[in-house]
């Protein structure tokens, strides 16, 4: 091909490279999380399928409603036809003592298997208030969780996965790289929230390369810097603020993952919208850069 040629058949080229681009879906297992429904569960279950999500994240707050009849609980989602994508089952800390929480771990996770359910969700509440967590304290909290992860595994088969979260223990990438490669990922594994990371510092869709080998789940979930807000950012419906999805999908395509990515968005970001118009704006975006669920 001449100079000339090749001039003259560049914009076609080009075109059709963004065209192939913007044909391009990531095709990932998809569900969204009730949490910005408030505690209203069952109002959350409604929306969330008909937004066309196929999963759903429950939180501890449903066990004490249905931990007598959790079959109940499992003919609703049966009926909307939402797995059980994940629970959130709450803390666990650095105390050399365990057992409370390690009972209470189990008890979700025998009722999570009721439901149908695989996994669970372990945060914590142990950030000290002035300073940062030294080593020791992230490695007490690796110890714990992967304590309690092994019980759980091994009596029920309910995965437990680590959810890095600001201001908590792992917050920034230094903090939680120490916490994952601590932790025993035989019976532990990662739930990588994007926001969380990005707003600790840190680049989400290298994260995704980084833990490619102990990556269970994810939250998707966007966040936004805000001056009026105590913390100095604000969650909100995706594509409204700083996280760049596209190449954190690009990402969960590179590595072929097939866990479930989970929309996750704490409260309502403007007054007045309902969880499911946020719901909405989210699905609309996840649809503009295409990905298919």
């Amino acid at each position: 091909m001449n100079r000339r040629t090749f001039i003259q058949s560049a914009p076609a080229f080009l075109f059709a490279s963004q065209l192939e681009s913007f044909a391009k879906k990531y095709n990932q297992k998809m569900a969204y999380s009730a949490i910005t429904w408030n505690g209203n569960d069952l109002v959350a279950v409604k929306d969330i399928a008909a937004l066309g999500f196929k999963g759903i994240q429950l939180r501890a707050n449903t066990f004490p409603v249905f931990r007598e009849k959790p079959e109940d609980l499992k003919l609703t989602l049966d009926s909307a036809r939402l797995e059980l994508a994940m629970f959130s089952s709450g803390n666990v800390g650095i105390s050399s003592d365990i057992s409370k929480e390690m009972e209470t771990h189990l008890k979700h996770a025998r009722f999570i298997k009721t439901l149908g359910g695989h996994s669970l969700q372990i945060t914590n509440n142990s950030r000290p208030k002035d300073r940062a967590p030294n080593t020791e304290e992230l490695k007490q909290y690796a110890k714990n969780m992967s304590a309690i992860s092994k019980a759980v595994l091994e009596e029920t088969g309910i995965q437990p996965a680590y959810h890095n979260h600001m201001h908590q223990l792992g917050e920034t990438p230094d903090e939680i790289d120490i916490i994952l490669n601590e932790m025993d990922t035989r019976y532990i594994k990662l739930l990588l929230d994007v926001a969380h990371y990005h707003q600790g510092g840190g680049v989400p869709a290298k994260a995704v390369l980084k833990y490619k080998d102990i990556l269970y789940a994810t939250h998707i979930k966007d966040t936004r810097p805000d001056s009026e807000n105590s913390s100095g950012y604000r969650f909100v419906e995706l594509g409204q603020g700083k996280v760049d999805f596209p190449a954190i999908f690009k990402n969960l395509n590179k590595i072929g993952f097939k866990g479930w990515n989970i929309i996750e968005l704490d409260a309502v970001p403007v007054k007045g919208r309902t969880a499911l118009e946020s719901g909405q704006i989210s699905t609309n975006y996840l649809k503009q850069i295409n990905v298919k669920f």
